[in-house]
């Protein structure tokens, strides 16, 4: 299938989105760590089609400071077994919201029949996760609500939260 990117400018930075006919693959602030994945993005032209269309339109309604559901957005991360199972995790919680890793932790256990997996595992699926804001990767605490990492920097992760109503102290959520 062809693949197809598109630049958005959102009030938190550029925004580069990939995507098939069928489904988005990644969305990516331009600035991130681990930007464009696995895929060689100066190869894919730049072009529009239902999938980015509708992407975007989402996140117009996202970045207006409405509440568009993630659900019917197609989306086909390339990750693991595992990364798809922190990521299916992570689309649940829920917008204005935040989730610790260890929370997330703990649910990856419960789905695993009690095989424990580390937050630090779950930290380095954060990292890499290529649909970023739709996958809310920002809703992730520390302990006791600390900011933590961000592939695109704490203090896009602390807007994202703030344009969703989660209270800030600083760096910490209460």
């Amino acid at each position: 299938m062809m693949l197809t990117k598109m630049h958005y400018d959102s009030p938190v930075g550029g925004l580069t989105l990939l995507a098939r006919e069928d489904a988005l693959l990644g969305l990516w602030f331009n600035k991130q760590a681990h930007f464009g994945a696995k895929y060689e993005l100066t190869d894919v032209p730049v072009a529009q089609n239902p999938v980015l269309i509708r992407v975007s339109q989402w996140l117009d309604q996202y970045f207006a400071g409405e509440r568009p559901a993630t659900t019917d957005l197609p989306l086909a991360p390339q990750v693991t077994d595992f990364q798809r199972l922190v990521l299916s995790i992570l689309r649940k919680v829920p917008y204005g919201e935040v989730i610790s890793y260890k929370q997330i932790a703990d649910q990856v256990a419960l789905a695993r029949n009690g095989r424990r997996s580390a937050a630090r595992a779950v930290g380095g699926v954060m990292g890499h996760n290529p649909i970023s804001i739709i996958i809310p990767c920002h809703r992730v605490v520390g302990a006791n609500g600390r900011m933590t990492g961000y592939s695109a920097g704490l203090a896009t992760k602390m807007r994202l939260l703030a344009l969703e109503g989660v209270p800030l102290q600083g760096e910490r959520v209460p």
